[in-house]
């Protein structure tokens, strides 16, 4: 296993977390349900701190797989760059989380407004980390880049005409 291999494994982990519980966050609060918004903070710490381990892994990543690039390393620089917004935004809908379940330890009722105000950060973090991921796939992939592929049709043509 490489660092490109470890990174790859990694970036679902905050990807997917983050989405999870913000999902479980959202349905905690509809249902007002201490347990469901306790494990869905839970989550969103630990996702957070994915997070930072994703990070963490790009840089091995990069130098694994950088002299294969070709057109990709614009792709790679865009991902790196964003990679960062990522990690501070789960980084803060993590710590957030972890402030709210130590205000509410000892039976104390979570805040609701620090829980709601946490669910808009792990949103935003959600999106943020869509982004990301979203940038990091089009370094490998080309068919996923707004406007670089062309039409079966026409590369078919272009194949017949050589």
């Amino acid at each position: 296993m490489n660092g490109a291999h470890l990174h790859l494994i990694l970036t679902h982990v905050p990807v997917l977390g983050v989405g999870f519980g913000t999902i479980l966050l959202a349905l905690g609060l509809f249902r007002k349900n201490r347990v469901m918004q306790q494990t869905a903070l839970g989550v969103l710490v630990l996702a957070g701190l994915a997070a930072g381990a994703a990070y963490w892994t790009g840089e091995g990543a990069e130098e694994a797989i950088e002299s294969q690039l070709g057109a990709g390393k614009t792709y790679l620089e865009l991902h790196e760059e964003a990679g960062l917004f990522g990690l501070a935004a789960a980084g803060l809908a993590g710590l957030l989380a972890l402030i709210v379940l130590a205000r509410g330890r000892n039976a104390r009722p979570l805040s609701r407004a620090l829980v709601a105000l946490n669910l808009v950060f792990a949103l935003l973090a959600s999106g943020t980390l869509a982004w990301v991921a979203n940038l990091g796939g089009q370094i490998g992939h080309p068919e996923i880049r707004s406007g670089q592929i062309t039409p079966l049709g026409e590369r078919e043509e272009t194949e017949e005409s050589r």
